[in-house]
């Protein structure tokens, strides 16, 4: 395994065979799904050379010699971005039905709708979501009543949810009840959380860009990103 004799964090080895991001590698050890030569693992457990790893049973390997995919889609409300095809019957695995494994770069919540990368690439998607890169993504929302003056700035110096305060960020007025906001973090349902802390109500999120890459999909549709647009999500030009 590389040479790491000291072995490899679990949620590492996850992203290293291009099976999942270590989120979700994290979210399968705690539902109990993955078994390190027949034990059920912690999150710090190391994966030494010649361990079995297993998820619900499933032998999970490194597919070597093969090109990574990466997919953008626009995803409609009503699919979740899970990889549990056993537990989520609208997931975005059985939605997409890509003919190889690919999972989702973060999420998009149930009732939002956008611009949602797919890939089998676990380093990737630890690359976009690291928070300290400072990457974007924007957003068109729509709240359930006009909102006063104070709203946007609010909103843009950052509001107090999930025992933090989130941090600043773009915000520009379209219409009394819509905005465009630009963010570079990814709490779990941020926006929502930040409208009902100012005291509205989302009625509408649609995400229209991630990085560099706009939304240019009919609802509903993928497709595959090309060569540069893969460089420009690792920063190349």
């Amino acid at each position: 395994m590389e040479n790491e004799e000291g072995g490899i964090r679990i949620n590492k080895y996850f992203t290293m065979i291009g099976y999942c991001s270590r989120r979700a590698a994290d979210k399968l050890i705690d539902e109990g799904a993955v078994q390190i030569n027949g034990a059920v693992p912690e999150k710090g457990t190391k994966v030494m050379p010649g361990d079995v790893v297993t998820v619900h049973g499933q032998v999970a390997e490194r597919q070597e010699e093969k090109e990574h995919v990466y997919l953008a889609l626009h995803k409609p409300v009503g699919i979740v971005c899970t990889t549990d095809q056993k537990r989520e019957k609208d997931n975005i695995v059985d939605y997409v039905n890509y003919p190889t494994r690919v999972f989702p770069v973060g999420r998009l919540d149930k009732m939002s709708e956008g611009l949602i990368l797919l890939t089998d690439d676990g380093e990737i998607v630890n690359h976009i979501l690291r928070e300290r890169h400072g990457h974007e993504k924007e957003y068109i929302v729509t709240v359930n009543r006009p909102y006063d003056e104070a709203f946007l700035p609010t909103m843009s110096k950052g509001v107090h949810i999930l025992d933090t305060t989130t941090r600043p960020c773009k915000v520009e007025q379209l219409s009394p009840t819509t905005f465009r906001i630009i963010l570079v973090q990814g709490l779990n349902r941020q926006i929502r959380r930040m409208c009902e802390a100012l005291g509205h109500r989302v009625v509408k999120l649609k995400r229209v860009r991630i990085m560099d890459l706009d939304l240019d999909l009919p609802m509903g549709k993928w497709r595959h990103l090309t060569e540069n647009e893969v460089k420009q999500l690792w920063g190349k030009k």
